[in-house]
């Protein structure tokens, strides 16, 4: 027997994403077995990017709405972020380069892949693929702020390096794709 069998997969909603309930048996390690039901949220993969400029020391980031923050506690539900979307059928690369230009109005060419993630492993099937590219003023073709249609309402900001790194410690970043981003920037000495 596998150690793991779906036994059965319901749907429960198809509205923004996919969310199913799954009844499967678990094989323990003692060798008993048990049956188990699970809810996952399947929105699909993503991406996220932070674009530097290493001769400004500065960093874009954005700030939108995300309805999920307000009903938790977020009092205006704004969060302070890396760019980042939904592959759509893109490859990640492709995607970050689409998200930039989208969002920022940065127009770049080579982000560098990092590495890639679960985020909420016990409840989302989404993976991020987390990435860095340079940029300069040259590169701005467009004001970005996202795409209407989709709901999008971005602003678009820049930071000084240490000044968004320390925004990790006293609460005003708090999105966990954001946060690895600046601690990798940082261990890795990408930014100083």
């Amino acid at each position: 027997m596998k150690k793991i069998e779906i036994l059965k997969k319901k749907v429960l909603s198809k509205e923004w994403a996919v969310l199913n309930e799954y009844t499967y048996s678990f094989k323990r390690n003692d060798g008993t077995t048990q049956i188990q039901n699970r809810e996952v949220y399947d929105k699909g993969d993503g991406a996220a990017i932070i674009l530097y400029n290493k001769e400004t020391n500065k960093i874009i980031l954005t700030r939108q709405f995300r309805i999920p923050t307000y009903v938790n506690g977020n009092n205006d539900g704004y969060m302070i972020e890396a760019c980042a979307g939904l592959l759509d059928g893109l490859t990640p690369e492709e995607c970050v380069v689409k998200e930039t230009e989208e969002e920022t109005g940065y127009k770049i060419e080579t982000p560098k892949r990092l590495f890639h993630s679960y985020m909420v492993a016990g409840a989302v099937t989404e993976i991020i693929y987390f990435f860095i590219a340079p940029y300069n003023e040259s590169m701005k073709i467009t004001k970005g702020g996202g795409l209407k249609e989709e709901g999008e309402e971005i602003e678009v900001l820049e930071f000084d390096f240490n000044e968004a790194y320390n925004m990790i410690f006293n609460g005003q970043i708090i999105d966990a794709k954001t946060i690895i981003l600046l601690q990798h920037m940082k261990i890795e000495r990408i930014m100083e």
